[in-house]
């Protein structure tokens, strides 16, 4: 007779676990997202020669381990410094200057011209320094042999993951030209999808700076001088001149405060943006219900996800492959988490817009016309349909928004300047009805 005890050890035996449980406990294990860093590399090569470039990986031994595998013994490896406020530039080189090297490159390659012979020219026939230099540095690669993806993922700050995973399916399957015409199209626009949402957030940002700026030199320069002036007659001051007066006395005994704050709010900000998590996911979850720039951001958001949707299922690449490429594009915690919980269902043999659909950010239209897509095997050409509405629907939003927070900052501006020229004033007025009064 069995003993149930061994029964149940023979079962479940120590250290095991059942396959449901298991599938269970991964699902709920989030990925870690390796942290990478630039680098600037100086290696020797087997001529004696020295090549230069950049590399993106984890630390500079990865890099080190990488120019070996190269034929290339490594002289000095450092890590690129940032800009200001720890966030990357743009090193001299416009987004335009770019697009239009990707669609000389495109004319070229079409017309069978060797790729060695395509950055040639390219880099002879540029007048910035900073684009000739990167042109030679992808150049040097392809004379070791390397393709062009291999050459430009050495410059991460100009091809990101999604450019150079489209350069590579591009080389793969021989429509390299093809590509780089739909990648030049995509990253216009793109550009010009930011221009108008940067236009967006700046133009009210501007006008309040300015409007701090008018006020703190009004109250720590302008109101001093009448201060001066009432203290010598003696009398008692109207309430709201008195308050306005404690006020400037305040802000010109800790001017430090009032320079500083500022500067060190913005600095917080973008540092625990950038490092913390949870305050970064609490922002974005805000910033996409603000009153006015929430659907802007929020339509920018859709149309920059459809259309690289779009252009990475135009060039063959792989769903599974695209929507995780589509996460870290997003620039949203939100639609990010989103996108890879439809990255999820996709695994598990479901839908893509079933959990976008669900999770209630993107609007209905959107998930309906990429969901008719799925269906009917045109996700392409419905992902671009949907970008091209809502790129149209960002630029009417924004011209919409400034037409509206042009005058009502003026309001809001007029309001505050006009009480503290009222509060300066009152007491000359009250001293001329009184000399009136006593003539």
């Amino acid at each position: 007779m069995p003993i149930p005890f061994l029964q149940k050890q023979l079962k479940n035996p120590p250290g095991a676990e059942t396959a449901d449980a298991g599938v269970e406990r991964r699902r709920h294990v989030r990925p870690v997202e390796i942290k990478t860093h630039e680098f600037l590399w100086v290696a020797k090569a087997e001529n004696r020669s020295i090549q230069k470039g950049e590399m993106e990986a984890v630390s500079d031994a990865a890099v080190r381990v990488n120019l070996r595998r190269r034929g290339l013994l490594p002289v000095s490896v450092k890590k690129k410094a940032q800009g200001l406020f720890g966030i990357k530039g743009r090193g001299g080189i416009k987004e335009a200057y770019i697009v239009v090297m990707v669609r000389q490159l495109s004319t070229m390659i079409n017309a069978g011209v060797p790729a060695v012979q395509c950055f040639e020219m390219l880099a002879s026939s540029t007048e910035n320094k900073a684009m000739k230099k990167m042109l030679k540095g992808i150049l040097r690669h392809l004379q070791t042999g390397e393709t062009i993806a291999d050459g430009m993922a050495q410059y991460p700050k100009y091809f990101d993951r999604l450019f150079i995973s489209l350069i590579k399916a591009g080389e793969q399957g021989g429509i390299l030209d093809t590509i780089l015409l739909r990648l030049a199209d995509y990253r216009e626009r793109s550009l010009r999808l930011q221009k108008k949402v940067r236009s967006a957030m700046f133009y009210p940002a501007a006008i309040i700076t300015v409007m701090i700026v008018v006020v703190s030199v009004l109250m720590i320069f302008v109101i001093p001088v009448f201060a001066h002036l009432f203290s010598s007659f003696g009398a008692t001051l109207p309430f709201l001149t008195q308050m306005v007066i404690n006020l400037s006395n305040w802000m010109s005994a800790h001017w430090y405060i009032v320079v500083g704050s500022p500067i060190a709010a913005v600095w917080l900000f973008i540092f625990a943006y950038r490092k913390n998590l949870a305050f970064r996911t609490r922002v974005d979850r805000v910033s996409l219900k603000l009153p006015v720039l929430g659907p802007i951001l929020l339509k920018s958001a859709i149309a920059r996800f459809t259309r690289t949707l779009s252009t990475m299922q135009s060039a063959g690449v792989p769903i599974m492959d695209a929507l995780l490429t589509l996460s870290r594009v997003s620039n949203n915690v939100i639609i990010e988490q989103s996108v890879l919980r439809a990255r999820k269902d996709v695994m598990a043999g479901g839908r893509m817009t079933t959990a976008l659909k669900e999770d209630g950010i993107f609007p209905v239209m959107a998930t309906q016309m990429l969901g008719i897509g799925e269906e009917t095997g045109a996700i392409e050409v419905m992902a671009s349909k949907v970008a091209d509405f809502y790129e149209g629907e960002v630029e009417e939003s924004v011209d919409r928004m400034s037409t509206l927070m042009e005058p009502i900052i003026m309001v809001i501006l007029g309001i505050i300047v006009g009480t503290l020229v009222i509060a300066m004033y009152m007491p000359i007025f009250m001293m001329g009805a009184v000399v009136t009064h006593g003539g």
